[in-house]
């Protein structure tokens, strides 16, 4: 009972950090392997589902031929049905949770038949979300196999399979949709810095490649989860996804930091500490792809994919912080021009400017990194793409929010200052100074 209790609480600890991905084919190894129990995939299943098991190279530690094959096997299970199977292994209702009636038994090793391969193929008809679970009650016996697993449920009137799982399965139009859109406001953007060439900086430029790599990374990230939908497999355009996903990703970053140091259409120049902020922040993003693909690639219930999702987490939540100081510290740099340089009403535009910039970068940061994955643990698992959507459409937002502020205007806005805006500034920053004493 013991090793099971330990199992489910290393089980329930993975839950808590991983995102579990479609569950294309997969394969997966064993070699000598004890553990009592082994969770290896998760689906959302409709009432059409399958499960195919391709199990081979078979091999046991014990080679007693009287061995009860029955206590090792695979099975279907809800996170809710496991807790119950735990509660029946401990009033000592069943000795092996293959035994329980409320688990889907799909095959024990009885179905080799002595041989060191076998096959099943599974049909489940009750709409769920399932964790495929191996279970070895044979407490003296290691297990070696090599395991090919398929999950999908069947659509339409010609069966067709669909490997992505239930409420994934409109993830390919989303991100499509959402490409289609980037593309528009890339689109929209060249036509802005043609209008207004006269007052483009570079730093307009660095926005428009911003939004072209969102948009071709969800153009590959549509690809990707569409072919998945259909063979089970990316067929390569992962590869595309996690090139433009990186270059996104540091474009991104860099860009935040560059707009919080005022650079190109403030200064023409980064201060020293500024530019160890993006000595930071480049790496860490590079990392923080590296990590990102170890999660894709690998089994959703893998070791490598906890200490992985940790280290995403860890990084993201660097970066987060690191581009919040450039910002910050020209919005003091403002305060204090404000009060020397007798431009009151210019400062305090500009100073305004990135506070809004500032609380936006961080509601960003915060719906994207929080609301999201509040949303992904309390939805029905059949609404996932809801929190992809929503995930997307903040991100679309603070793109927006972005190029609307630091757009190239023909008049610059912060000269464009009369007397009375001058003396009201100066008043409002007087006011300022008097609060904070």
């Amino acid at each position: 009972m013991a090793p099971i209790c330990r199992s489910f609480l290393l089980f329930m600890l993975i839950s808590l950090f991983v995102s579990f991905g479609s569950a294309e084919i997969r394969f997966t190894e064993f070699r000598s392997d004890g553990r009592p129990i082994i969770p290896l995939d998760q689906f959302g299943f409709t009432h059409t589902g399958r499960l195919e098991l391709n199990l081979s190279q078979i091999g046991l530690s014990n080679k007693n031929p009287d061995l009860d094959l029955a206590k090792v096997g695979f099975f279907l299970s809800t996170l809710d049905a496991w807790m119950h199977v735990l509660q029946q292994l401990a009033d000592g209702e069943v000795t092996c949770a293959l035994e329980s009636d409320l688990v889907k038994l799909v095959s024990d090793f009885r179905a080799a038949k002595g041989n060191s391969r076998f096959d099943v193929v599974f049909p489940v008809n009750n709409a769920d979300q399932y964790t495929l679970v191996f279970a070895n009650c044979l407490s003296d016996v290691k297990v070696s196999m090599t395991v090919r697993s398929a999950m999908y449920n069947l659509e339409g009137k010609q069966n067709s399979r669909d490997y992505l799982s239930a409420g994934r399965t409109v993830l390919p139009r989303v991100y499509f949709l959402l490409s289609l859109i980037y593309f528009s406001l890339a689109g929209i953007w060249i036509y802005v810095l043609y209008k207004k060439r006269l007052t483009v900086f570079t730093i307009h430029f660095f926005m428009l490649a911003v939004v072209v790599l969102k948009a071709f990374n969800l153009i590959f990230e549509a690809e990707d989860k569409s072919y998945i939908k259909r063979t089970g497999s990316a067929h390569g355009w992962d590869v595309l996804f996690y090139i433009f996903s990186f270059l996104k990703g540091i474009m991104l970053f860099t860009l935040i930091v560059l707009i919080g140091t005022g650079w190109s259409f403030l200064k023409p120049f980064l201060q020293d500490k500024e530019k160890k902020v993006l000595m930071i922040v480049i790496p860490l993003q590079v990392v923080a792809n590296i990590a990102q693909v170890v999660i894709d690639e690998t089994s959703p219930f893998g070791q490598d994919r906890v200490t992985w999702k940790q280290v995403f987490l860890l990084v993201d939540v660097i970066c987060c912080c690191a581009v919040l100081f450039p910002i910050v510290w020209s919005i003091k740099n403002l305060r204090e021009a404000a009060r020397t340089d007798g431009k009151a009403a210019v400062n305090l535009m500009k100073l305004t400017l990135f506070r809004q910039y500032y609380i936006v970068v961080i509601c960003y940061i915060y719906f994207t990194r929080v609301v999201v994955y509040a949303l992904e643990t309390i939805t029905s698992y059949k609404y996932f793409w809801t929190s992809v959507l929503a995930g997307e459409l903040a991100t679309l937002a603070f793109y927006v929010f972005t190029g609307y502020k630091f757009k190239p205007e023909a008049h610059n806005p912060y000269f464009a200052i009369d007397d009375e805006e001058e003396e009201a500034a100066a008043e409002q920053l007087k006011l300022e100074d008097e609060f904070e004493l």
